[in-house]
């Protein structure tokens, strides 16, 4: 069976090939689209019988699926090249995958894999769209996890275009397509996927890529796509060997992640561009760089800017284990439950210091903990025209309760006779007996619970307690900054940063270098320390270097 795409060398027919017509419609070929009629089996031929006639003159074709709900049932599609698939509309075509007859079947629409059909560079598929119509994966039931249970899982594509889908509650990835090259998935929406994902498997996102696989350069575009309650990632960008260099060529631009374990995540690009997206909701971080990937290899070289990334459970941004450097430039990080900027380490990956790293024009504000902070070492670091405010809010202190004023429901937490400061509490554990959930969010009398795992209906890691059960919430750190350095960091510049308290005195300090912290040969100049409870906290007084011009500064 050829796979090869559309040749330069030997002519191309100008008719088609008798019996594969260049448009179809799916119903004149035995797809019935009733809901009730097996119609993977007719789909399965045609898609066979249009690739014979793409293989033979070259010339790609559609099948155009009208109104309908297609029954896809107990083993997936084998994809050729030159073959598309169009439906009339997200919300009029509809692919209902299901393996009640066969559940060793992880059933997605479409796939073309390494691993079962030899799919390769030389053996690549070429020149199909997929777009105008939903997949609905919630038929499919699997003893034991597969990530094969995809709405769409191709690897090595050449021009492959995904575009106004709709794809939800597949076992795995949603659309799970590795390797694609001269590529662009463009306004597809990905809801509950993953569902069978315990959180730490392999795929489980709304959109996930593997990447490397075309060596050096793959050019893909993923734009204006939204991911909703995902179980891993809403997007995620994933090196699969690690023997393989990093590849470039990739953009993320114009996305919504809401809701997923993870907003973005780059485990393993170079250069990845992340521009004017929207990460919001995610429970583990907004923007993720990490080697937690399949390959152990965290993304380098990229570029995140003037996204929205706010109100995230964790971080608003986990940087781990990447080399650098990396650029965060215009966004605004702001209300996450954890720490705006977070660089620490994550998994095995790269063990030195992050370098030329640069955190720049950013408003990081209103954050739990500090609004940036260094917990692994970096090194000619840039952290320049930042205003840092309002950050530290998990401010209030411990409380604990019980009673008549205290009730409990899957989502929250209300006590009549608490007078909480507005998000004091946010990003802390909330224990009740051996239960326990994170606080999202706070008012003074009510606590707002993250769910436990994405498109979850609970925020409990077990049932939900009796009214009046006795509760504890610890306390929150007392120190809280703008800057926070608890690692080497080494030749940095810390320049023109406005840190201050405005409408919230919750961070206590503007820069602080902690006893584990250490400050060598940087130049921390012209920042702007007025309006916390001190400027400046130095466990470890910094060695070398230039600190001047710091207006309200102690040094």
């Amino acid at each position: 069976m050829s796979r090869k795409g559309l040749s330069t060398t030997v002519p191309q027919r100008l008719t088609p090939v008798a019996g594969a017509p260049l448009w179809c419609d799916a119903r004149d070929f035995g797809l019935t689209g009733d809901g009730v009629t097996n119609d993977q089996p007719a789909l399965a031929a045609l898609v066979d019988r249009l690739g014979e006639g793409y293989d033979a003159d070259g010339r790609a074709r559609v099948i155009y699926c009208p109104p309908g709900i297609y029954s896809i049932r107990d083993a997936g599609t084998v994809w050729r090249s030159g073959v598309s698939l169009v439906g009339a509309g997200s919300a009029a075509t509809r692919f209902l995958l299901s393996n009640e007859g066969n559940r060793g079947s992880p059933v997605p629409l479409a796939f073309w894999t390494t691993v079962q059909h030899g799919a390769d560079r030389d053996r690549h598929i070429a020149d199909c769209t997929f777009a105008d119509f939903e997949i609905d994966g919630s038929g499919v039931g699997m003893a034991e996890y597969n990530y094969l249970a995809k709405g769409l899982g191709l690897q090595y594509v050449v021009r492959g275009v995904f575009r106004n889908l709709y794809i939800h509650h597949t076992g795995a990835t949603g659309l799970g397509c590795d390797f694609l090259q001269d590529s662009l998935v463009d306004g597809v929406v990905v809801v509950g996927c993953g569902r069978l994902d315990n959180g730490e498997q392999m795929g489980g996102a709304g959109i996930g890529v593997g990447i490397g696989g075309w060596g050096d350069v793959e050019r893909l575009t993923i734009a204006n796509c939204t991911t909703v309650g995902n179980g891993t990632n809403g997007i995620f960008l994933e090196l699969q060997k690690a023997t393989w260099a990093r590849p470039r060529g990739f953009r993320i631009i114009g996305c919504h992640s809401q809701a997923n374990r993870f907003g973005i995540s780059d485990w393993g690009a170079d250069g990845l561009v992340v521009s004017a997206c929207t990460l919001t909701n995610n429970l583990e971080a907004g923007f993720d760089v990490s080697a937690n990937g399949t390959s152990g290899v965290a993304g380098q070289g990229g570029l995140l800017t003037d996204c929205v990334i706010d109100r995230n459970v964790g971080d608003g941004i986990s940087m781990g284990n990447t080399p650098g450097p990396y650029t965060v430039r215009g966004n605004r990080i702001s209300r996450n439950g954890g720490y705006g900027y977070h660089e620490h380490a994550l998994g095995d990956g790269y063990p030195g210091a992050a370098a030329d790293m640069v955190i720049e024009a950013n408003d990081i504000r209103d954050n739990a903990l500090d609004g940036i902070r260094i917990d692994r070492p970096m090194i000619d670091a840039a952290l320049v025209g930042n205003r840092i405010r309002d950050n530290g809010r998990r401010s209030a202190p411990a409380h604990h309760g019980s009673g008549d004023t205290v009730r409990y429901s899957p989502r929250t937490m209300i006590d009549s006779a608490a007078g909480w400061p507005w998000d004091g509490h946010r990003g802390k554990v909330l224990r009740v007996d051996s239960r326990t959930a994170v606080v999202a969010a706070n008012t003074a009398t009510e606590l707002s619970l993250a769910e436990v795992r994405p498109d979850g209906a609970t925020g409990w890691n077990e049932a939900v307690p009796a009214p009046g059960t006795a509760y504890e919430l610890p306390a929150g750190p007392t120190v809280r900054a703008g800057i926070a350095v608890n690692a080497p960091f080494e030749s940095a510049t810390v320049r023109g940063n406005r840190i201050w308290n405005r409408d919230e005195h919750t961070q206590t300090y503007g820069f602080w270098i902690t006893t584990a912290g250490r400050c060598v040969s940087c130049r921390i100049e012209d920042n702007d320390f007025a309006g916390n409870e001190a400027a400046v906290r130095l466990e470890t007084p910094p060695i070398g270097g230039r600190w001047d011009r710091n207006h309200e500064d102690e040094v």
